[in-house]
């Protein structure tokens, strides 16, 4: 099985940035998760990474992410009304660099 990317954009609102962090730090990755990665993209905005085993492993760890969301929802700005508080996007890798 091929390797699978997700990617999840998302505003944090002013004053909860460490919150927010401390919570994406403490979150137990879901099995078949294989690495993650939180990057700062603005102010306080963020882009969590994740690279999966498979589509399959994503899609079985959908509701214990969607948990996670639930504890965070709070801290995270409305992105737009179609929306809601998060962009995810996910696929599967097509290309890959080591250096």
């Amino acid at each position: 099985m091929a390797d699978f990317l997700n990617c999840v954009r998302v505003v944090v609102k002013q004053g909860f940035e460490q919150r927010y962090l401390d919570a994406v730090e403490a979150w137990v990755s879901p099995k078949g998760m294989r690495e993650r990665y939180l990057a700062r993209t603005g102010e306080r905005a963020f882009c969590f990474v994740a690279l999966w085993d498979s589509e399959d492993s994503l899609v079985e760890a959908r509701p214990q992410m969607i948990e996670h969301l639930n504890s965070v929802r709070d801290l995270l700005e409305e992105l737009s009304p179609e929306l809601g508080v998060t962009d995810p996007v996910s696929g599967p890798v097509i290309h890959c660099s080591n250096g």
